[in-house]
Order: structure tokens, then sequence, then C-alpha cells
């Protein structure tokens, strides 16, 4: 039995959902390649439409051709479809006008990939930039709030910057709002 795929879509993003399950894609700005890549790859493989993204378009049917060859380009075409609008709705407007109208997702894929290749001094630059800018704003406990601190530093550390503990005990305790005093 396929699964009830819903897809939504608002100027943040994609929101799949299928049986009650949901994902929320965010729009791919260039910045955020790597979370968006991990984001659309799960929503394909839970809404059961990634096969066009890890095959290559079969030969299309003949009359001599089998029910299952012809149920195989059917499931193709269809999953090809649904990732490329995917894709194409998740993606700024300026990163995706220079892709031939007949591509494939796959291949589409394959292209941002190569686009987007991660430098190591982008990705510490992002997570510096949300080390230092992370602002308590009490929508979550305070321990949260540290340990998001505290996955930035172990974040850091694994691309070869370290920052002392000092340094994030700091940032934690100077970052807090002051808590009136009665």
């Amino acid at each position: 039995m396929s699964p009830a795929l819903m897809l939504s879509y608002t100027p943040k993003g994609v929101t799949f959902s299928v049986n009650g399950n949901s994902i929320a894609i965010e729009i791919l700005t260039g910045s955020n390649f790597k979370k968006w890549r991990e984001d659309f790859l799960f929503g394909m493989e839970l809404a059961d439409v990634h096969v066009a993204l890890n095959e290559d378009r079969p030969i299309a049917p003949t009359d001599a051709s089998t029910d299952a060859q012809k149920a195989r380009f059917a499931a193709w075409e269809k999953s090809n479809r649904i990732c490329l609008l995917s894709m194409k709705r998740s993606i700024q407007e300026h990163l995706r006008s220079d892709f031939d109208a007949d591509i494939t997702a796959r291949r589409m894929m394959e292209a941002l990939v190569a686009r987007n290749r991660d430098s190591p001094n982008a990705e510490v630059g992002t997570h510096m930039s949300g080390l230092f800018g992370l602002k308590y704003d009490g929508s979550a406990g305070v321990r949260d709030y540290v340990l998001r601190m505290v996955d930035l530093q172990s974040k850091l550390k694994a691309l070869n910057v370290p920052i002392p503990d000092a340094c994030i005990v700091h940032l934690a305790l100077n970052s807090l709002p002051l808590t009136p005093k009665f």
C-alpha cells in the first residue's frame, strides 16, 4: 500500500506529510546546502519517491515490454516528477535558473552537489556565527540552550577550531537574561 502523501509550499520551504509524519525542508539559499540535502533526501525517502534520485531513467517501454517493466518505468517517471517539483519549489529562483528543462532529478542533485561542495572554512564560519550569535530566547530551557552551545563547540573542534570550555561558560553566562531580584 502506498503512503498518503501531502505536499505544501510556503515562502520558507516545502513541507511533506506522509501518513501523519511531517518533514519541513527549508528553501535552499546556497549557505544551507548540507541541511537542505539531508532534509530533502529524508523527505523523498519518507514519501517513497526516491527512485529517480538513485537510478537513471529506465528504457521507455514498448509493446513488447513486460508489465513489470512498464510499472517500473511509470514508478520512475512519477518519482522524477515529484522530486523535480519538490527540488524546484525548495530552491531559490536564482539557484535553479540555469538547469535544462528536461533534466532528471538525479542529474539536478548531482549538479547541486558539485556546485555546493562543502568548504571547511564555510562550515567553520557558519558554526562560529551560530555560536557567537546565539541568544537565549526563553523558548526552551537553559540546559537546552547551553547544550546547543556545546554542540557547536564540538562541531568546531572536529573542524580543528577548538573553543575553550571557559569561553563557552563565559558566552553562556553573559548571554542569559538578568533575572529580576525581589
